[in-house]
């Protein structure tokens, strides 16, 4: 459904390269996590693919249509929340919605009202949206952005401002959305722990460049996280002890080591071998986190 190709983009000869030659795909029905820290290249690569970003090498094709070719065709299929919704103040969320999607075609009565209460915004879609929380104009793009029926849909922090509540329901939608519709998802947001419960896979960036693309299970079955704690030693001691079991320091008092490596033969090297006092060696569940710190805050990583 979507192909990154050789992605490369500048905005000024001085910076270092906002793209550096970036390559994925995502395909229908998958739902796809970019993740990145801030100027890791995420935004300029969601304005490449919705056309507002022209790159210097490379193009982006959704469902077979160029974005840099034929970005009319191609955005017919695409639905997205990019940045901060803007929406027109004084107006209702309905009137809104009636404007924005007037611009594509127009919808019906019925199909507004349907979204609108699919995104749970009913109660409060004929209130002017100067009254919104940031939570309810979240839910008001979301609803702009199903409203044309796209096949692809774009979401930079789509979660951003929700309560908890809100955020397990946006969940439950985006899955939806995948197992009803077999819609296609690309979803740039900060919240791991969400990222690892509703993705097929995670692309991540680090300043420009790609340090990880493939399935979120694919990420634990790398690289196995422990939680590490020893008496009168330090984790950056128990790091260089075991630098041939290929330990990396994970940000958050953790530990990482390749997951063919055994746990008990591990411990022996450590206690045995080191005599190390070793309190806490406890495997971490959640190793999208401590993965993506680890990739993205390598000096250098070459694509995987």
């Amino acid at each position: 459904m979507l192909e990154v190709r050789h992605l490369s983009k500048s905005f000024s000869r001085k910076a270092p390269a906002a793209l550096s030659d970036v390559s994925f795909t995502v395909e229908r029905g998958q739902i796809c996590g970019l993740l990145g820290h801030n100027g890791a290249g995420k935004s300029t690569a969601l304005g490449v693919m919705l056309g507002m970003v022209y790159p210097d090498e490379g193009e982006v094709i959704i469902d077979q249509c160029s974005v840099q070719q034929e970005r009319e065709k191609a955005m017919r299929k695409v639905g997205a929340i990019f940045e901060a919704p803007s929406f027109y103040e004084y107006l209702t969320g309905w009137k809104n919605l009636k404007i924005l999607t007037a611009y594509s075609g127009g919808v019906s009565t019925d199909k507004i009202a349907e979204v609108v209460e699919w995104v749970g915004l009913s109660e409060r879609i004929h209130h002017r949206v100067g009254t919104y929380s940031h939570g309810m104009r979240q839910r008001l793009a979301l609803a702009q952005a199903l409203l044309p029926g796209p096949e692809f849909l774009l979401l930079d922090e789509p979660t951003d401002g929700l309560d908890p509540e809100g955020i397990v329901e946006f969940r439950s939608r985006i899955l939806e959305l995948r197992d009803r519709l077999n819609i296609t998802v690309l979803l740039s947001s900060h919240l791991l722990g969400e990222v690892a419960q509703v993705c097929d896979k995670v692309v991540i960036l680090r300043k420009g460049k790609l340090v990880f693309d493939g399935p979120v299970n694919q990420i634990a079955d790398q690289r196995a996280i422990y939680r590490v704690k020893a008496e009168d030693v330090t984790l950056e001691e128990i790091v260089a002890a075991a630098a041939d079991f290929d330990a990396t320091l994970v940000p958050g008092g953790e530990i990482s080591f390749p997951s063919e490596v055994r746990p008990d033969e591990l411990l022996t090297f450590l206690v045995g071998r080191k005599q190390f006092r070793i309190s806490e060696f406890t495997p971490k569940s959640d190793s999208l986190e401590a993965m993506y710190m680890e990739l993205s805050q390598k000096e250098e990583e070459a694509p995987r």
